[in-house]
């Protein structure tokens, strides 16, 4: 695999670039060191024609403006945090709220939105892309000095390798994912009805009004959140939406339980789109992973001028479950002084 890299941009006075991922298949990835976004993810279909699959914006001043997180590394903490606060070690943290009184993907300013140091690794055979942030004590009032590593690797075997790296100076929360929107008949093809999913979780996480977990574990079979085998996308969206749960998250907005060791990357999910033979497995080292169905897209200009609305896109982040500090009983996202947070999520594409 080889890398290069151009200019893409400033942000407050400081250099973005834009690089460019290719394999020897000719699979390509555009990655930028601005919240170390996937701008771009070019995946060849049945008849091995490239389509970019990814949601996303054709420059860096689109993606400085309000977006539903396309492509972005998430961090400190992904997704939802009740009441914008936890108690660590007896001590209380008040974090800044930015979805009512709750905190979601981090913050005001999470690492989405942080320009990354970034350099090329490896030698020619397999370049990989490093990227690196230093997130400093109370930053968003989070504790602890954070050094996170995040290396992107496309290799032959047509995996986009996403391996999670941090160490804090004192004990914090750290639950760091990506947010791609994910449409494998092309990012500028409509909605994603027609995809199939199968998720590798017999539970879920019920949520609340708020799309807050409440604590309870509860069993798929017999719901719309069963996707122990391939079924569509559409079917829940557009036949199950007087579920309660469904309505809570406005379509799908939850966390499934994966049935993973988590001692290694095991597949966690495998998405297939029958239109163009594209088919993205999902394998992670998370206990959880959260699909969201693109419910509340509304972007009138992304790539190439398409119209992104409701369920154009949808998201399968790995992650440690939402509210977690809350519930006690879920997996924990505490990294102590000293550990080493160490995570690995892939994107494995093929067709059928």
């Amino acid at each position: 695999m080889r890398i290069t890299g151009k200019p893409f941009g400033s942000v407050k006075g400081r250099e973005v670039f834009l690089y460019t991922l290719v394999n020897n298949n000719g699979m390509k990835a555009e990655i930028t060191n601005y919240g170390g976004i996937i701008v771009s993810l070019y995946a060849p279909d049945r008849e091995g024609n490239l389509k970019d699959i990814t949601l996303g914006f054709d420059n860096l001043e689109d993606y400085t403006g309000p977006h539903p997180f396309f492509g972005a590394i998430i961090g400190r903490h992904a997704n939802r945090l009740e009441d914008a606060s936890f108690t660590l070690n007896g001590v209380f943290y008040r974090l800044n709220p930015n979805e009512g009184k709750n905190q979601l993907h981090g913050g005001l300013e999470g690492f989405d939105k942080k320009v990354w140091s970034s350099e090329i690794i490896g030698d020619s055979g397999q370049e990989s892309l490093r990227l690196k942030y230093l997130s400093p004590d109370m930053e968003e009032n989070y504790p602890g000095s954070l050094d996170v590593t995040v290396t992107y690797t496309l290799n032959d075997k047509n995996e986009l390798v996403i391996d999670y790296h941090a160490v804090s100076d004192k004990d914090t929360v750290v639950n760091l994912t990506n947010h791609a929107y994910f449409n494998l008949s092309g990012h500028d093809s409509g909605t994603i009805y027609n995809h199939q999913l199968m998720i590798n979780a017999r539970r879920f996480t019920p949520i609340d009004d708020a799309c807050l977990p409440t604590g309870e574990i509860r069993d798929v079979a017999g719901t719309p959140f069963d996707f122990t085998s391939m079924k569509s996308v559409g079917k829940g969206l557009l036949e199950c939406m007087d579920d309660e749960q469904m309505r809570f998250g406005s379509g799908y907005d939850h966390n499934f339980v994966l049935d993973v060791s988590g001692k290694a990357p095991e597949k966690a999910a495998e998405l297939y789109d029958p239109q163009s033979g594209r088919v993205m497995e999902v394998y992670t080292t998370k206990p959880g992973v959260q699909f969201y169905s693109g419910n509340h897209i509304n972007v009138p200009k992304g790539k190439g001028g398409a119209v992104y609305g409701k369920h154009t896109g949808l998201c399968l982040e790995t992650q440690f479950f939402p509210n977690s500090m809350k519930h006690t009983h879920f997996p924990s996202p505490i990294l102590r002084a000293g550990e080493v947070y160490h995570h690995i999520t892939i994107y494995k594409f093929g067709v059928r």
